[in-house]
């Protein structure tokens, strides 16, 4: 299963990780070199969760931290147990 947000279909895409040696000119260096670039993934943040559909059903799907701030989607509530009452 790829990782992928099963919302919007947000998936990882590809960088860059640069390496740097030095110190910086600000600090009274002569710059920062650039020493090596090695390809590198950026993950999506996905999180696993318990979701109430539009029409009703209720399912487990993978979605992303921005769909769920965004408020996308409504997260299943938990069966409420009814206490019960004191009779005074």
């Amino acid at each position: 299963m790829p990782a992928k947000c099963e919302i919007c279909g947000k998936t990882s895409i590809l960088g860059n990780s640069i390496k740097r040696r030095g110190k910086a000119k600000y600090l009274g260096g002569v710059g920062r070199k650039i020493t090596g670039i090695t390809r590198r993934r950026f993950n999506v943040n996905l999180q696993r969760l318990r979701v109430e559909l539009p029409n009703g059903t209720k399912t487990r799907m993978r979605v992303c931290t921005q769909c769920l701030k965004a408020g996308k989607i409504t997260k299943r509530m938990k069966r409420v147990i009814p206490q019960p009452v004191a009779q005074s």
